[in-house]
């Protein structure tokens, strides 16, 4: 599914992204095509806060370009067992100075698989910073910057949280850091190869994230 598919995040409700790929509400990511529907990706689990739940991603095709893309719940991240919000929590501790080993027993999650979602991220720290103070920036006329932690942790979470508040500013509703940083990563936020461009990449996705239905119903039931 990773190696035929592109990524394209969307909101949980089924019924809704039904209905917005049956209107030609969903458009491709690198054409700007209509999306269609295109059957489905393989189902598998995901460990919330209340427990496993099933997932099964629609998969769609542009009638432009004919790319295909998996449309992965705004929950999701790619290629992981747990939802963006678990990971976000882990990743919030370690900024409050926990231990993997503390977290992964305050989570209820194995301890290698914490010490991996820190490893992927602390990785990506600085380019993680730039690509939420760049969306910032995009979606403010007078944006509050996020002011420096002293430590490269807290700098790349605290323009998370910074990009979240200014997208809930701007689109006057609630709009979670961890579901914000499934879309504005496409899934990918722990994923090899993401950001391609930290220069250019929060700039680029922020013309996505817009308040629309679809976005509007995926940051009231994300994580």
């Amino acid at each position: 599914m990773v190696r035929r598919h592109q990524m394209l995040t969307v909101g949980v409700d089924g019924v809704a992204v039904e209905r917005r790929l049956a209107a030609g509400g969903l458009s491709c990511p690198g054409c700007a095509g209509v999306l269609a529907g295109w059957g489905y990706a393989r189902e598998r689990g995901v460990r919330g806060w209340e427990g496993a739940v099933r997932v099964c991603p629609r998969r769609s095709r542009c009638r432009g370009c004919g790319v295909t893309h998996v449309l992965l719940p705004v929950v999701v991240l790619l290629r992981r067992a747990d939802t963006a919000g678990v990971i976000g929590a882990a990743l919030v501790a370690k900024v409050a100075g926990a231990g993997y080993r503390r977290i992964a027993v305050e989570l209820g999650r194995p301890v290698e698989t914490v010490r991996g979602w820190l490893r992927r991220f602390g990785a990506r720290l600085e380019a993680v910073r730039r690509v939420f103070t760049v969306l910032v920036r995009s979606l403010g006329t007078d944006p509050v910057m996020p002011p420096p932690t002293g430590g490269r942790w807290g700098d790349a979470v605290g323009a998370i949280t910074a990009a979240a508040w200014a997208a809930t500013v701007r689109f006057v509703m609630v709009v979670p850091p961890w579901a914000l940083a499934a879309v504005v990563s496409g899934g990918r936020l722990l994923a090899p190869g993401w950001p391609p461009d930290a220069g250019n990449s929060g700039q680029q996705r922020a013309t996505r994230v817009a308040p629309d239905g679809g976005w509007s119903r995926a940051v009231i039931f994300g994580a």
